[in-house]
């Protein structure tokens, strides 16, 4: 008999493939000398939705500390959540335990950030690619050995690499190897944690190519996090956009690039260079991104938006479509921006 995580309705083309809602990790912060007690929490992700569908590529883009990482980790269930639920293919996974995440193990996979520690140094590639297989018993037609080869030249590497150990490779190579372990299981969800910002800029247009082929080709969905928002835009069909674990803007890709509603996400496309660009377009944010400890009342980006007034403060804005935006365009803004224009940006707000 089938696992009920496995064997569960089918999805409609409607259904996400993979839905969180009202996602939330808080960690600890524990004072006292002698007795440890908790003090306080970082509100690293702070009640957050977001849905992929089958084969859909979604960016998850932020500034670092916004909690982009920590959510990839929760939808992988390398972390535990402290609220919210997070659904695949219709069942709720949550707070399911090893025994019963084992199912469905083979088919969320993860792409880690540094391609230097995400691999055994003691390990042949070999080994580190097949023992997704050894541990889930799978053997292929062929054997393991044989689908390890295919692997390796499916990334682009030489298949005759199979004995060699990971300090023998490039920081490229490397993460194609990790490509090739998270795609071991044939999995339909990967999780992309900033795979490419710990390479060369040389490297990187290489790599997200890499996996664009491997999306159209094997149909994978992808969360694709990062904050190289010209990557993002060449590699996701929909982005959302975090910021002090909140989404504050979701779109399609075009949508949100070419008429961005939120301030923040206006802030973060306007320091994206571009030829032509003018640097007078570039929107300078005052102060800094606050405490994940003590998050602003109301909106999260209100001490630093040149657009707060005083129901900012007092309301929490909801993620929802505003006046003229596109069908699926969100915005958590209570006064999201008309047109892509600087018209109502103070000067002093611009460099």
């Amino acid at each position: 008999m089938n696992h009920p995580l496995t064997s569960a309705r089918a999805i409609s083309e409607e259904e996400p493939l993979l839905k969180i809602s009202g996602l939330k990790k808080h960690f600890p912060v524990l004072g006292g000398f002698l007795v440890k007690h908790q003090v306080g929490a970082v509100h690293a992700v702070d009640g957050i939705d977001l849905a992929i569908r089958a084969g859909e590529t979604v960016g998850l883009v932020g500034e670092s500390g916004c909690g982009k990482s920590t959510t990839g980790r929760l939808v992988a269930r390398l972390m535990e959540p402290t609220d919210g639920s997070i659904t695949y293919k219709g069942q709720d996974i949550t707070h399911a335990n090893r025994k019963r995440l084992a199912p469905i193990r083979t088919e969320i996979q993860m792409i880690f950030q540094d391609p230097y520690s995400s691999l055994n140094p003691r390990h042949t590639v070999g080994r580190i690619i097949g023992r997704p297989m050894d541990i889930n018993a799978i053997n292929p037609p062929g054997g393991r050995e044989k689908r390890v080869r295919e692997l390796l030249e499916i990334v682009g590497l030489n298949p005759e690499h199979y004995n060699r150990f990971p300090h023998e490779f490039s920081g490229g190579q490397r993460q194609r190897i990790g490509i090739a372990r998270a795609l071991a299981l044939n999995p339909q969800v990967i999780i992309a944690d900033e795979p490419v910002s710990a390479l060369d800029v040389s490297i990187q247009a290489q790599v997200v190519n890499l996996l664009r082929e491997l999306q159209e080709q094997l149909d994978i969905a992808f969360l694709f996090i990062a904050h190289d928002l010209a990557v993002v835009r060449h590699f996701s069909q929909r982005v959302a956009v975090m910021y002090l674990g909140k989404i504050v803007e979701i779109a399609d890709r075009d949508s949100l690039y070419e008429s961005p509603r939120h301030p923040y996400t206006r802030a973060l496309l306007s320091a994206v260079p571009e030829v032509g660009t003018d640097s007078a377009e570039r929107i300078r944010l005052a102060g800094d991104v606050p405490s994940p400890i003590d998050p602003p009342s109301g909106c999260r980006f209100r001490s630093r938006c040149w657009k707060a007034k005083d129901i900012c403060a007092a309301t929490i804005p909801a993620l929802v479509k505003a006046a003229g935006s596109g069908t699926g365009h969100l915005t958590a803004c209570h006064f999201p921006e008309e047109v892509a224009s600087l018209a109502d940006t103070p000067p002093e707000a611009v460099e």
